[in-house]
């Protein structure tokens, strides 16, 4: 069996009164589950640790059900003998990278990216003669980030932006929210944090519901990626941010040490990225210079040796 990190989350942080019961149950489970785990692992960069063990167990439960088998050693044969396993994994994958999400969720870093980050592109491409910006959203599950950004750009398109055009591409491992995503349609729980002007703006009423419109739906690119895929890794250079929020926090060291290389790569010189709240580089990566924004920090990958810390 393959040798895993040990659990990357914080215990002070991540303790429950449940956990110890938990890890009691991952060390009862089937071992048939801990071979599932490991395969999840080698094939997403995803490590469930002990004390979220139940999540994994109930995910396959229900894989075991749609597929009408009754045990994990029937199932971990058909992830890995079955002429069915790569499309299996991939369902199995859908189960697992079920996330929360909403537009808007994260002000303090897009009013950074608003603010000082697009400035700073506009005047390095334009001296170039290049007016176009490339963005990632990588993670973006329902879609909510990167039709926030795309809002964002289409507000500047009058000001900064004014005779700039920018693409947004948007990736996920889940096939299901990836078809919401392009469907652009949303509850409130979803918009709880858009304004009246955006919603007005940039909203259409759809079946109780709100659709993004066709103007915004149209600037993002959807597409269901591995991020730890090295062979369509290569082909992403030339970003100018990437945005991968809440994403890395499921990986294990070595996966999340090879994402951020792969980022650093398909960055552009001057290029940004943006992670989650609870995310950072320390230990992991020390090629990007760390910038400090109010609310927020981000990543700039410069030429030089950065320095620890850069203050805006």
């Amino acid at each position: 069996m393959t040798s895993l990190p040990p659990p990357f989350l914080d215990p002070a942080k991540d303790a429950s009164p449940f956990d110890t019961a938990r890890e009691a149950s991952a060390v009862l489970a089937d071992p048939y589950l801990f071979r599932i785990r490991d395969l999840v692992y080698r094939a997403s960069g995803i490590f469930q640790p002990d004390n979220k063990f139940y999540i994994l167990e109930n995910r396959c439960a229900k894989r075991l059900e749609a597929l009408g088998i009754t045990s994990l050693f029937e199932y971990f044969r058909l992830l890995t003998t079955s002429s069915r396993r790569e499309s299996e994994i991939r369902l199995l994958l859908n189960e697992i990278t079920v996330g929360e999400t909403s537009f808007f969720r994260n002000q303090p870093q897009l009013d950074a990216f608003r603010k000082t980050v697009i400035p700073q592109l506009v005047e390095a491409k334009g001296r170039l003669g290049n007016r176009r910006l490339t963005i990632w959203s990588a993670g973006c599950a329902t879609g909510e980030e990167p039709y926030s950004l795309a809002m964002m750009l289409a507000e500047e398109s009058q000001t900064t932006l004014r005779g700039w055009s920018w693409n947004i591409f948007a990736v996920d491992l889940n096939d299901q929210r990836l078809e919401q995503a392009r469907e652009g349609v949303y509850g409130e729980y979803a918009l709880r944090s858009v304004t009246p002007y955006y919603m007005q703006k940039y909203f259409r009423p759809r079946n109780g519901q709100h659709q993004v419109c066709d103007e915004i739906r149209s600037m993002v690119t959807f597409e269901r990626l591995n991020i730890l895929d090295d062979s369509r890794m290569v082909f992403l250079k030339g970003q100018d941010a990437i945005f991968c929020c809440n994403v890395l926090i499921y990986f294990g060291g070595e996966p999340k040490r090879r994402v951020i290389q792969h980022f650093h790569n398909n960055v552009n010189l001057g290029g940004y990225l943006f992670l989650g709240h609870s995310e950072s580089l320390f230990g992991i990566n020390n090629d990007f210079r760390l910038l400090h924004f109010p609310g927020c920090v981000a990543y700039r990958k410069i030429s030089r040796k950065p320095s620890p810390t850069s203050v805006i």
